[in-house]
């Protein structure tokens, strides 16, 4: 394995706006109105809402922190992705670059997250561990994006790495430099 003395960063590009607009109403906005509907009609079991009034927005505010650790880092021949909640570390050895590619998620479909077994997913925004359609297996995937997703399969022929980066090529040729 070669020894990089810099570690190279590599962009991510931000979810939509829509994104965090989203995240905020549902996650946010609707919980504390259905919260304040359910106390001002005093529905029958419905007595402290102080606690919700304060855990809610802590709650919010952990999943807007999540949104925003996206980064992709490749340091001594590894490649660390953080997305989320989660973090994948894998050698570049342990990559079929021979296979990898830039891709585009709406046209090579059957590389789509299908299925959240372990992630972190609102519309604009994948994180952690997915299902993929058909028989592509599993996918540890960090997306903002799906125009340009970079495709890395494992030499194991079930798992894979989706990265939307800024310049997926130039992680794609430093993998394979390193």
């Amino acid at each position: 394995m070669m020894e990089t003395r810099n570690p190279q960063l590599f962009d991510v590009p931000p979810p939509p706006a829509w994104a965090w607009w989203l995240l905020v109403a549902l996650g946010g906005l609707l919980p504390l109105g259905i919260i304040a509907t359910l106390w001002l009609t005093r529905a029958p079991g419905v007595h402290g809402v102080a606690p919700a009034l304060v855990i809610v927005p802590v709650v919010l505010g952990l999943l807007v922190l999540g949104m925003r650790r996206r980064s992709v880092l490749l340091r001594n021949g590894v490649l660390e992705v953080r997305a989320a909640l989660y973090t994948r570390r894998v050698a570049a050895s342990e990559l079929d670059l021979s296979r990898a590619q830039v891709v585009n998620l709406h046209e090579r479909t059957e590389l789509k997250p299908r299925l959240k077994t372990n992630g972190y997913s609102i519309p604009g925004f994948d994180a952690g561990h997915f299902r993929l359609r058909e028989h592509f297996g599993k996918a540890f995937c960090l997306l903002t994006e799906r125009e340009r997703v970079l495709w890395l399969p494992l030499r194991d022929g079930k798992t894979q790495i989706l990265l939307s980066l800024e310049r997926p090529q130039a992680l794609l040729d430093a993998l394979r430099a390193a």
